[in-house]
Parts: structure tokens; C-alpha cells; sequence
């Protein structure tokens, strides 16, 4: 019987159970058009356009949606508001996957830490994540924010270094409840090293949790982005972000609504599609569901 298992081609990635499950989460896969979309036209379209995003025509200031080649319309400065607007999407989703990559880094390296070693160690780092979770994370970032000088790369470190202390939670969870599993016992009595069992043995198989976290972090990053800089702490004009375009709309409400609308729908359809991606990953990666 091992003998023919052996000759068993091996299971193809796409041949899974999760995958299988994640196809069948209709949001999640709305979710994952919806960012392949935003994400190629932010990439390729800002070069389709016939204005850049920082040409001015001071004689086509405000107009509307749809007026000439003008497709969204221009800003207070005769910017043309596609233009900046993809420009944006492109501050606004590198700095949500780059603080979602650094705070995962964060996050795994304290949780597989503290969940393997336990003892004081454990407890010291843990202790360190409650101390960092009872402060409301938007006033650290913003706090950070005003004090450091602000750029895409400075506003990533902030998010992320304020965001990281719930996948060191779900990582240490996840850890502690593998530690003593058949398989890390065989790795202690055959002598392989400690950082080898914490990452090469057990890491993989928390990867599932970790995985859902960070679909989850990207949103919660874009959001954060466009908070601090709507409130003017963020990234500076005239390099465009989703969240001072709507600083610089909020006065004209009454006169140019589309200022607001177009950037505002691009942070609620980009934050709506990472978390039905996340809820998509959460139901395939639930190992409680593999009898389907």
C-alpha cells in the first residue's frame, strides 16, 4: 500500500479542498476581480489617459464627469480627476500591500516567538502586544504621523508598526495549540534546532490563520492611509493619495460633489473587495469544513 502511494502523482494546488471551497465564495471571487481591476488600472491607465495627473488647465477648473476627455471630471486646479485618481490608487494600494507585508513580518516573528518558547519570554512578548492594543491605534498612528515628516515609505512604517499586534495574537494562538502536536515532538527527539521546528515545522502549518490576517490588514492599512491623510497628516499633495483627495473636496460638497464621490467609491470598493476576499480565505483554510 505505501508502495503505491508513492507512485501516487502528487495533488495539484488547484485540485484542493480550499481552493475548491474559495471558488464556490461568489463575494470572495467578486472581491478578487474587483482588485485585479483596480489594481491593472491603476498600473496601465494613468498611461491611456491624455493628461497626466499633474497637468493644469486652469480654464477647465470644475468640470463635471464625463465633459470632453475629462472622463471624471477636473479638480479646483483643472486636474484632470481620472488621472489623479489612478495616480492615487497607486500610493494608496502600494502603501496598504507594503504595511501588510511588514506588519505580518511583525506580527508572525513576535507570535511564533512567544507561542513556542512560552515562559517569561512568551509572557514578556505578549504582555508587550496588550500594552500596544489597550491605546486606540488610531492615535498612535496618529501621534507618529504628526510628529515624523510624512512620505509613502514613513506612512507605511507607521501603519504598520501599529497594526501588527493582532496577527501576533492569532499566531501565537495558533502556535501554542501546534507546539505539542506528534509531529514537533518527533522534531525535538531527532535534535533539529529550535528555529528550525518554529519555522520550517510549525510556521507552515499556521500559515492558514496568518494568510486570512494579512487579505484582512490590507484594508484595514488603505483605510488608515486615507484617515491620516484626510486629516492632513498623511501623504502630501501634490503626490495624489485617495485620502487627501478627499481633503481637498471636502469644500466643495455643495458645488463639485464628484470630487469626493469618485475617490471616496475607490477606498469602499478597494476595502469592500480585500475583506470578501479575507471572508473567502477564512471559509477555505477552515480545516473544520473538510468533510465538503
Amino acid at each position: 500500500m505505501t508502495a503505491i502511494a508513492a507512485h501516487l502523482p502528487p495533488t495539484r494546488w488547484w485540485h484542493s479542498r480550499a481552493v475548491y471551497r474559495f471558488m464556490r465564495h461568489h463575494l470572495a471571487l467578486v472581491g478578487i476581480a474587483m482588485i485585479t481591476l483596480l489594481v491593472l488600472a491603476c498600473t496601465i491607465g494613468p498611461y491611456a489617459l491624455p493628461y497626466d495627473s499633474l497637468h493644469i488647465d486652469l480654464r477647465g477648473r470644475f468640470a463635471p464627469p464625463l465633459s470632453g476627455h475629462h472622463y471624471f471630471g477636473t479638480d479646483p486646479l483643472g486636474r484632470d480627476l481620472a488621472a489623479r485618481l489612478l495616480m492615487a490608487g497607486r500610493v494608496s494600494l502600494l502603501v496598504g500591500f507594503s504595511a501588510m507585508l511588514l506588519s505580518t513580518l511583525i506580527g508572525t516573528l513576535v507570535g511564533v516567538t512567544a507561542g513556542y518558547r512560552g515562559g517569561w519570554v512568551g509572557a514578556a512578548l505578549m504582555r508587550t502586544v496588550d500594552g500596544f492594543l489597550s491605546y486606540p491605534s488610531i492615535f498612535l498612528v496618529l501621534a507618529l504621523a504628526a510628529t515624523l515628516r510624512p512620505s509613502p515609505v514613513m506612512i507605511t512604517i507607521i501603519i504598520a508598526v501599529t497594526s501588527w499586534m493582532e496577527t501576533a495574537r492569532i499566531v501565537e494562538a495558533e502556535v501554542r495549540s501546534l507546539r505539542e502536536r506528534e509531529f514537533v515532538q518527533a522534531a525535538r527527539m531527532v535534535g533539529l534546532s529550535r528555529s528550525h521546528i518554529m519555522f520550517r515545522e510549525i510556521l507552515p502549518n499556521a500559515m492558514g490563520p496568518i494568510i486570512v490576517a494579512a487579505s484582512l490588514a490590507v484594508a484595514r492599512a488603505i483605510l488608515l492611509e486615507a484617515y491620516i491623510s484626510f486629516l492632513g497628516y498623511g501623504i502630501q499633495p501634490p503626490l495624489p493619495s485617495w485620502g487627501n483627495m478627499l481633503n481637498g473636496a471636502q469644500q466643495y460638497l455643495a458645488s463639485a460633489p464628484w470630487l469626493a464621490i469618485i475617490p471616496g467609491a475607490a477606498i469602499t470598493i478597494a476595502v469592500t473587495s480585500f475583506n470578501f476576499i479575507g471572508d473567502g480565505l477564512r471559509d477555505a483554510l477552515d480545516v473544520r469544513d473538510d468533510h465538503i
